[in-house]
């Protein structure tokens, strides 16, 4: 299984917010220390903001935080919101498999999908952002402007 570019970068946003000891940063300099386009930012903490886990102010005196929500919030049920719920396997769609209605694979697939979000549900951001991540992602907060990521 891998996870949408959209997700990863959401738990990474939110990570990065968990740790932040600079205030509120701006998506920009969130962003650009993920390494990541400022419009990809931009639609994830959108969609953030939506589920309630980050508060983002515009203007002066803005920037994005991360609400109570979101630091307790199950990792499971992060990714599970952007991936989505459905099958690993297509077996239904435009052209159907002929095995639908007797194969034993779709069944495991989905049990396995269970246990994968099962074993995250319990994990909450406070969590997986104590040492030695922690400690990583101030690092990479605090680094000049512009300079590359390690």
């Amino acid at each position: 299984m891998r996870l949408l570019r959209s997700t990863d970068l959401a738990l990474r946003i939110l990570m990065r917010l968990a740790v932040s000891t600079e205030g509120t940063p701006a998506t920009r300099k969130v962003a650009e220390d993920m390494g990541v386009p400022y419009t990809h930012a931009a639609k994830v903490v959108a969609e953030l903001q939506h589920l309630g886990l980050v508060d983002a102010r515009r203007g002066r005196g803005g920037g994005l935080a991360l609400t109570e929500r979101g630091r307790t919030a199950s990792v499971g049920a992060i990714v599970r919101t952007f991936e989505g719920d459905d099958e690993v396997v297509e077996c239904e769609g435009a052209t159907p498999c002929p095995l639908r209605s007797d194969c034993r694979l779709r069944g495991a697939l989905r049990r396995a999908q269970e246990a994968f979000y099962g074993f995250l549900d319990p994990i909450t951001l406070d969590q997986i952002v104590t040492d030695p991540t922690g400690p990583v992602l101030l690092g990479i907060s605090m680094r000049p402007s512009g300079a590359p990521l390690p």
